[in-house]
């Protein structure tokens, strides 16, 4: 499932609670359904197009309210100035946990000029912060210390980053794919694809088999472990009767589209006041590739099969778009888990062994060029930043300094001129 969470104009006050609430919901029948994943968006300042900042949080959420599904970034954004590499280890660490070890860690770079600009990301430096920030984010979840790191666009001294994930070295970890380039560099650091784009099985062949031939010939891993697999974009909206289907989803899906475009592409926005939706009322919709999954039960099962046949290793079903009603999606989901979705779970696990039979001597391989961490004494780090020290100073100097000091920094932080034991108070006066 992907959970953009998009949120059309007009909006009421209670819109965006009543989407994360609807989401939720969506994510429980989403499992009963035998959905296998959950995948969450980060996207800053997209109105109307994404409201899923913090997917972290929603993915929490979604972690206590099922039992098996796994927990996808979809992806997280690995600028520095967007999410310290620090952060992002204790946050992907931490869902671990609370999922009992279900969490996907998808990746990426940010390219629209709303999100780089609002946190101030160089448009020309966003690959190699990536790539910087995720190869050291891998590190500290497996290094017990993380050795620390001087880099071009962040620096860290030795810690011990904690808590530590579930799923040992770190959590499989992803990238978003746009075009061939980015899938082609996803085999050769061995992440898992995240292709976001709508396409026909012709067209998907082509890019598993590029990837797999990519990660066959050329892995160098960029983390710890490896992740080879290809997930793909399908738009879902199912309903007994395929006119119907259609008439229900295939406005939503085209909606979809259009704003990422106009983030990405050819808007002109205006924070705040821009309406994409009457702006996509007036629009002429672009003709859209890979919507066989808005349709009927059968039509459904024929279109999974074929992106099954063309080697896609996980649909990514996108089925919240536009102004779709909570109703219909429930409906839907429903529908996919009881006529649709048996067939291919049957399938799924001997599938998933003949794979990894296949790839052994190709993961053994990237496996052995993987750059372990290397172990380091770590520094002492005293409790309080050692202001009062001096050269020639002895410590029992340094004791009696340190009081004074302690003291001096208290008044330089909340005023006043008191000297008592007790704690002085803005007025001056002992509190």
């Amino acid at each position: 499932m992907f959970f953009e969470l998009q949120l059309p104009r007009p909006w009421r006050p209670d819109s965006e609670q009543e989407l994360i609430g609807n989401a939720l919901t969506w994510a429980e029948l989403g499992e009963q359904a035998g959905i296998d994943y959950a995948w969450a968006q980060e996207h800053h300042f997209l109105e109307e197009y994404s409201h899923s900042t913090a997917p972290e949080v929603f993915l929490a959420a979604v972690s206590q309210r099922t039992t098996r599904m796994r927990l996808g970034h979809g992806i997280t954004l690995m600028a520095p100035a967007y999410n310290h590499p620090a952060r992002v280890a204790e946050r992907i660490s931490m869902l671990d946990l609370v999922s009992g070890g279900r969490v996907e860690w998808g990746t990426g770079e940010s390219s629209s000029r709303l999100e780089l600009e609002g946190f101030r990301v160089n448009y020309i430096e966003k690959r190699a912060m990536w790539a910087e920030g995720v190869r050291e984010a891998a590190r500290m979840m497996s290094a017990t210390p993380y050795p620390g790191h001087q880099g071009k666009y962040f620096t860290m001294p030795a810690r011990n980053v904690v808590p530590k994930p579930v799923q040992r070295p770190h959590p499989p970890i992803w990238v978003a794919c746009t075009n061939r380039d980015t899938l082609k560099m996803a085999a050769r650091l061995g992440l898992g694809a995240l292709t976001f784009s709508f396409m026909d099985a012709g067209e998907a062949r082509f890019w598993v088999n590029e990837y797999y031939e990519t990660f066959r010939r050329e892995c160098a891993p960029i983390g710890q472990t490896v992740n080879p697999n290809v997930a793909m974009l399908a738009g879902v909206m199912c309903h007994r009767d395929a006119e119907v289907a259609r008439a229900r989803g295939l406005e939503g899906q085209q909606f979809f589209k259009w704003a990422l475009a106009h983030y990405y592409r050819f808007g002109a926005h205006i924070p705040g006041q821009t309406n994409l939706w009457e702006e996509f009322q007036r629009a002429e919709p672009e003709p859209m590739a890979g919507l066989g999954g808005v349709n009927d039960p059968a039509g459904v099962r024929e279109h999974f099969s074929q992106l099954e046949a063309a080697g896609v290793d996980q649909l990514i079903l996108l089925q919240q778009g536009g102004r779709y009603e909570h109703e219909h999606i429930c409906e839907s989901l429903d529908l996919l888990g009881r006529e649709v979705l048996p067939e291919f779970a049957e399938r799924h696990g001997q599938r998933r062994v003949r794979k990894e039979r296949a790839l052994a001597p190709y993961i053994e391989k990237a496996l052995a060029a993987v750059t372990r961490v290397e172990d380091v004494e770590p520094p002492v780090v005293e409790s309080y930043p050692r202001l009062w020290e001096r050269e020639g100073v002895t410590r029992q100097e340094v004791g009696t300094q340190r009081a004074l000091d302690a003291a001096s920094l208290w008044r330089l932080h909340v005023g006043g001129t008191g000297t008592g034991s007790g704690t002085v108070g803005r007025d001056g006066r002992d509190g």
